[in-house]
């Protein structure tokens, strides 16, 4: 198992319905609102680096904003939220990074003990 820098960009698995009027929303309260996909994501991490097993316990343990049914988003889902327009960090600025890279709950096929990566210094899915 790999061991990469600390993964704080969590998903909830709520969906807000509603207008699109600017591509992420502060929800002040910890989160950001991707108005586009409807998901919403932690705000910033922990800073505290861990394994991959570890991210997956400590997001779906979660009770940010008074949720519980948060989740590691998979590649695609973290992948979403890159701005290819900025670098480092290569997403938008409600966000708050601290590490350059983020697991995904998505395992690489044929390699069940690495998974996929998203780098935030410079917006590439590894």
């Amino acid at each position: 198992m790999r061991k990469w820098a600390s993964l704080g960009l969590f998903l909830a698995l709520l969906v807000l319905p509603g207008a699109v009027f600017a591509a992420f929303v502060n929800n002040g309260n910890g989160t950001v609102t991707d108005t586009t996909t409807g998901l919403i994501w932690q705000q910033t991490d922990d800073g505290i680096g861990r394994t991959w097993e570890q991210a997956l316990a400590h997001c779906e343990g979660s009770t940010l904003a008074n949720q519980t049914d948060w989740r590691l988003p998979n590649v695609r889902e973290l992948g979403s939220i890159v701005d290819d327009s900025r670098y480092n960090p290569a997403i938008d600025p409600a966000f708050s990074c601290r590490s350059s890279d983020y697991w995904s709950s998505s395992t690489v096929a044929g390699y069940p003990d690495y998974a996929w990566v998203v780098y935030f210094d410079v917006g590439d899915v590894s």
